[in-house]
């Protein structure tokens, strides 16, 4: 069949396999490209199949041949029905690291629930004995609570008052105004709940529990901060109620790893456009100015060149870990200079319909939209005929 794209607001309801297979081509030949990194051997990536999850997996297997498994939440496709782009990623994925000789497999389903993660362990346990590294880098706007069984909800809402201010439509270039209410109710927890530290704590017990980590093995969990413009409705709403909480969650991690020489980090990442992202008022405005400005610097990274330079710079670099005053790592540090804040917040003033073109790079944040879904990928014809139907070699 001929896969177009067709959008709906955040959302791509198609995806493309032989885009998303070759996303996966150039992700892998990038990190081939910065040549060895000594990091862990046996990764378990938890919200594995797009963005930073995906890149770390990818990492972990072509930086360092490191064996992987990946647990991710996707819809296969089938007949006349694409599948979801992280499916075609893992598929694509597999495929590669089995050519190289890499140990892959994958699980799908739902990495909150208890019959996931016991279905997680037990292929640990007969396939890989032990864990090096554990990767958490889930983004779901649900959770049903594997032991009460209630089922949470996030909002991306501030805290406190009503937000109001610019953001834009990446499909259409329109800049406006506009105004979110405050959280209310159950907001706050719900949003905690869904996305701060509590299930990446039970993973890390189960793990712990079943002897299945080896000594001295780590884990990381992705966060991000960004600057006072976007921080009314990111840092200081909802969603930084839960970034605030899984990074408490981190120090109790590591108390519980001494014991096997091991502890948690959160990294702190860049902005980046992907699918949670472009569902935050603000931010894609903020992206756009962003790239333009990080571009023309030189500094710009996708997923993969900050991961990348996470695993080399940071977790395997042999050195001691650089941390800042509350114990993160900050891979967005380029982001957060200071030169580029200011010409960021300069351009925010002005920034409008009519000049975005001019001064942003939203053809840069579409682009990365589109890449999502296997869209827009250099190197591939879209007028070919393409099999929608793909599978993930380790399901079969």
């Amino acid at each position: 069949m001929i896969i177009e794209p067709r959008t709906r607001g955040f959302i791509c309801l198609t995806a493309h396999p032989t885009g998303c297979e070759q996303n996966v081509v150039d992700q892998i030949a990038y990190v081939k490209s910065k040549g060895t990194i000594n990091g862990a051997k046996k990764v378990l990536v938890i919200g594995s199949s797009t963005g930073f999850g995906l890149a770390s997996r990818i990492s972990s297997a072509f930086g360092s041949d490191a064996a992987t498994i990946g647990v991710f939440f996707d819809k296969p496709s089938t007949v006349g029905r694409t599948g979801s782009a992280g499916y075609y990623n893992t598929a694509a994925f597999e495929k590669h690291a089995h050519e190289a000789g890499l140990y892959a497999k994958s699980i799908n389903g739902d990495a909150f629930s208890n019959e996931i993660k016991r279905k997680t362990l037990d292929m640990i346990k007969e396939d890989l004995g032990q864990i090096d590294l554990v990767i958490y880098s889930l983004a779901s706007p649900v959770r049903t609570h594997p032991v009460s069984g209630t089922r949470y909800k996030s909002v991306l809402k501030p805290i406190g008052s009503v937000f109001s201010n610019k953001t834009v439509d990446f499909h259409t270039g329109n800049v406006t105004e506009i105004s979110i209410n405050p959280a209310e109710g159950d907001d706050i927890a719900n949003t905690v709940a869904v996305m701060g530290g509590e299930d990446w704590k039970m993973w890390m017990d189960a793990l712990k529990s079943e002897n299945l980590l080896s000594e001295g093995a780590n884990t990381v969990a992705y966060s991000y901060i960004g600057p006072s413009l976007t921080e009314a409705v990111y840092r200081k709403g909802t969603i930084g109620a839960a970034k605030d909480d899984l990074e408490a969650t981190a120090f109790t991690i590591s108390d519980d790893l001494k014991a096997i020489g091991g502890k948690a980090y959160v990294s702190v990442n860049k902005a980046l456009v992907t699918q949670a992202s472009s569902a935050i008022p603000v931010i894609p405005l903020y992206i756009s100015l962003l790239y333009k400005i990080m571009k023309e610097k030189g500094i710009h990274e996708g997923c993969i060149e900050q991961i990348q330079r996470l695993y080399s710079e940071r977790l395997f670099n042999g050195k001691e870990m650089l941390l800042d005053e509350n114990g993160r790592i900050r891979i967005d540090d380029w982001e957060m200079r200071d030169d580029v804040q200011t010409e960021v917040a300069k351009l925010w003033k002005i920034a409008s319909t009519e000049n975005l073109s001019d001064i942003g790079d939203l053809e840069g944040y579409s682009n990365d939209f589109f890449n999502l879904f296997g869209f827009k990928v250099n190197g591939v014809d879209y007028d070919a005929d393409v099999n929608e139907m793909v599978e993930i070699p380790s399901e079969n």
